[in-house]
């Protein structure tokens, strides 16, 4: 596959997620975020799981863990606070910023050099979500920005971790993401299960909800995220972050009757100049590992 089909199948995992916060506000139960991010990662994990028919073995145990604590445990529960507490395009927004920690996130823990093209390109992407952002009828709220801040720095943390140890020989994509999905889960579910429990009632729009996210959001977006993390350079597909906002402040205006004012157009306008000039640099750049060559260690057939 070359690397533009696979920066285009990578891009659908934004695009969904960008769906993430309309669904939320619209059709799932309020309250209830732990419980949210548990029905999203651990059912799907455990599928992926079977289908994949590989156990984590040695370090991956751990490495499962961590990785999937970072890019699901965490990070699910305050993307569904954020998306509560503000409006879908504001939640999503935030995640402009994903590039620019990525770029010295890279830098520190995979010696990647910061192209100035590059840098460019992720600051004027956070430039543009800022005009998306801020605006008479945003309706910033202090915990539901740092819930979305919160969210960003621990999966941008997880990309370069999963850039960084790769995947180990013989296990496909689908199994990688199984093992987070289920890891992120099994963290979600004591917690869910401690402060939330499971909501009053739960309707067939809510499960309509779950489904969506769970399978498109959930389990479809993380193979194909997790595969274009370790297959191209780490700051292509952390400009394709930069996709979820987008599509999360045009749903607002076109399905939540949310405004869209000139500013917003003129930064939907800005992130898109900025990833369509940014991926350009990331694939015309030579093809080389970050991360140290994992050892040939093979998976545990389940």
């Amino acid at each position: 596959m070359n690397r533009l089909a696979l920066l285009l199948l990578t891009a659908l995992a934004p695009l969904s997620w960008g769906t993430t916060y309309l669904v939320t506000t619209e059709l799932l139960p309020t309250g209830h975020p732990l419980f949210a991010g548990l029905l999203r990662a651990l059912p799907a994990g455990l599928v992926a799981m079977a289908i994949g028919r590989a156990l984590p073995r040695g370090a991956w145990w751990l490495r499962s863990l961590a990785l999937g604590t970072l890019n699901i445990g965490a990070f699910f529960p305050l993307l569904f606070i954020a998306a509560e507490r503000l409006p879908g395009g504001v939640a999503a927004a935030v995640a402009g910023v994903q590039p620019l920690t990525i770029l010295g996130l890279s830098a520190l823990l995979l010696g990647d050099r910061i192209r100035p093209v590059t840098a460019i390109a992720a600051a004027v992407g956070a430039g543009g979500v800022a005009l998306v952002v801020l605006g008479p009828a945003a309706q910033l709220d202090a915990l539901g920005i740092l819930a979305a801040l919160g969210g960003v720095t621990a999966t941008s943390v997880g990309m370069i971790l999963t850039k960084r140890w790769g995947r180990p020989a013989g296990v496909g994509a689908v199994a990688y993401a199984g093992w987070q999905l289920t890891a992120g889960g099994l963290v979600l579910l004591p917690l869910a299960l401690l402060f939330e429990g499971t909501p009053p009632t739960v309707d067939g729009g809510a499960a309509l909800g779950y489904v969506w996210l769970g399978s498109v959001g959930g389990l479809l977006a993380y193979i194909l995220w997790f595969r274009g993390i370790q297959q191209l350079p780490v700051i292509a597909p952390g400009l394709l972050a930069l996709l979820s906002p987008v599509v999360a402040t045009l749903l607002g205006a076109l399905v939540a009757g949310e405004r869209f004012t000139t500013a917003k157009v003129v930064g939907v306008v800005l992130v898109l100049v900025a990833l369509v000039g940014g991926q350009l640099t990331a694939l015309r750049r030579p093809r080389r590992s970050s991360r140290v060559p994992e050892p040939a260690l093979p998976a545990r057939r389940l």
